[in-house]
């Protein structure tokens, strides 16, 4: 599946992933108003409403991109209504042709490991038939049980060719008070990264592996390390912009290949309307506006990396 990913981003010349994750604050009044009017101000209201919202977004942006990152908790909130529309959104970007990363950061033991890796990215089986539940290509993972907790989403990748990111830095200002602890004088990310790279090891797919991290962007120092640490892993990067991550802080998350590492934009496109920068497109316009935000990170990731 990486493979596919990096066929992708050298088409498109952008190494980046939009992630839709939608607020009800993030949508514009006119989409909102006309969603209510037909279901109601109800989870199912607010379903359609982040529908519509997704659909016009990757309608706009899917000739731009090789990704896209929706963010299931997003559609969580709205119960089994917005379940439907996350399995939708995954379906539609699909027939766009887009690589889609579920970031649902799951992660456990046994069965229930097994069961998170049938229902996102590989077919349960019913009887004698068998189905692709929500059927991702990459899904985030949060590694903290070992290899108790990975090794079944590794083995649906194996079976499925799909992909897993790793938690291992995150972006958030918090993540220091674990992830940051020296064990045996070595940061906890070091110990993990060392782990993604023995677990990616079995799942290789061409030069990289189906198995590769996430590392914020708004730690660049520490991306620097953990690239050099993971040299076949590819790297998911969020927290450029809004969360205050910069193109030229994001160079050395990149191999000399160019490759390595794909960046995360999430309210930053979908919300960029709102922007000052933006406002010219108006609300009305908020997927023109969408568009405009991933041509401008474009430009901004190629500038940094030609620079490098």
């Amino acid at each position: 599946m990486v493979k596919e990913l990096i066929t992708k981003i050298q088409k498109t010349n952008a190494p980046i992933v939009v992630g839709l994750d939608p607020m009800l604050s993030y949508i514009p009044a006119g989409l909102k108003e006309k969603a209510f009017a037909e279901f109601g101000e109800t989870l199912e209201g607010a379903a359609e409403a982040v529908w519509q919202f997704n659909k016009a977004i990757v309608d706009a942006v899917y000739d731009l991109i090789p990704a896209v990152k929706p963010q299931i908790a997003m559609y969580e909130q709205f119960g089994i209504p917005g379940l439907i529309v996350f399995k939708r959104t995954v379906d539609y970007c699909k027939e766009k042709g887009l690589v889609v990363i579920g970031d649902i950061k799951r992660g456990d033991i046994g069965s229930t490991s097994e069961a998170y890796a049938v229902g996102h990215l590989g077919r349960v089986s019913v009887g004698s038939q068998s189905y692709y539940p929500f059927d991702e290509d990459f899904i985030t993972v949060n590694p903290y049980f070992g290899s108790d907790g990975v090794n079944p989403f590794a083995k649906v990748c194996k079976e499925e060719n799909k992909g897993l990111f790793l938690l291992v830095k995150t972006s958030n200002p918090s993540s220091g008070e674990f992830q940051d602890r020296l064990i045996d004088g070595r940061p906890l990310y070091e110990i993990v990264a060392q782990k993604v790279v023995e677990w990616g090891a079995d799942c290789m797919d061409g030069d990289y592996s189906n198995i590769g991290a996430v590392v914020g962007a708004t730690y660049p120092e520490m991306g620097k390390t953990l690239r050099k640490l993971m040299p076949k892993s590819f790297i998911l990067v969020p927290g450029y912009g809004a969360q205050g991550g910069k193109a030229a802080d994001l160079v050395h998350y990149f191999n000399a290949d160019g490759l390595g590492a794909i960046v995360n934009s999430s309210r930053g496109i979908i919300a960029a309307y709102k922007q000052e920068v933006y406002q010219r497109f108006g609300e009305a316009n908020f997927a023109d506006a969408s568009r405009q935000a991933v041509i401008d990170m474009r430009e901004d990731i190629a500038s940094a990396l030609a620079g490098k």
